[in-house]
């Protein structure tokens, strides 16, 4: 597989047909064990709902889907208080290792100016650190929490983008 240039992903707001989309991409197992700090059960699509419809009510949260070639392969946001705000990315399986994470998180880090911003990933989620520094962020921190998604508390890294 061929990395993408920057240029070939795009993000725009959530429209509420990418919500189907997005539920079958958070139910795929190894995606969620990677995630680890998931829904309790990522298969109850109610529970996803109302997630998804609280979030975007809020004002403070910037969420966006990723698109590639026009097809929808995730979605990528920034939310918290003023001074922890937190990214976040999902990404669809298929098009991991291709520079799709990267690329939406360079233009979701365009479009939202404001900093420190921090992050947090399993400690053996490589794939995900690696985007994460490839985009600025540095490792600030470790911390250790319940993964819903292991059923188990594991490690996890914290990193922080400065100004």
């Amino acid at each position: 597989m061929s990395e993408l240039s920057d240029a070939e992903v795009v993000l725009r707001e959530i429209h509420d047909s990418d919500l189907p989309v997005f539920f079958r991409q958070m139910m795929d197992p190894e995606s969620v064990r990677m995630a680890a700090f998931t829904a309790k059960d990522p298969t109850d699509r109610d529970a996803f709902d109302a997630h998804w419809k609280r979030i975007r009510s809020l004002s403070d949260v910037v969420n966006r889907t990723v698109l590639v070639d026009g097809d929808v392969v995730g979605n990528a946001a920034v939310y918290g208080p003023p001074d922890e705000r937190e990214v976040t990315y999902w990404i669809d399986r298929a098009y991991w290792g291709r520079g799709i994470a990267t690329g939406a998180l360079r233009a979701l880090l365009e479009a939202v100016p404001e900093r420190p911003l921090f992050a947090r990933a399993a400690v053996d989620n490589v794939g995900s650190l690696r985007v994460l520094e490839k985009c600025g962020f540095r490792v600030s921190g470790r911390d250790r929490g319940f993964a819903n998604a292991r059923g188990e508390e594991i490690d996890e890294v914290v990193l922080t983008l400065e100004a």
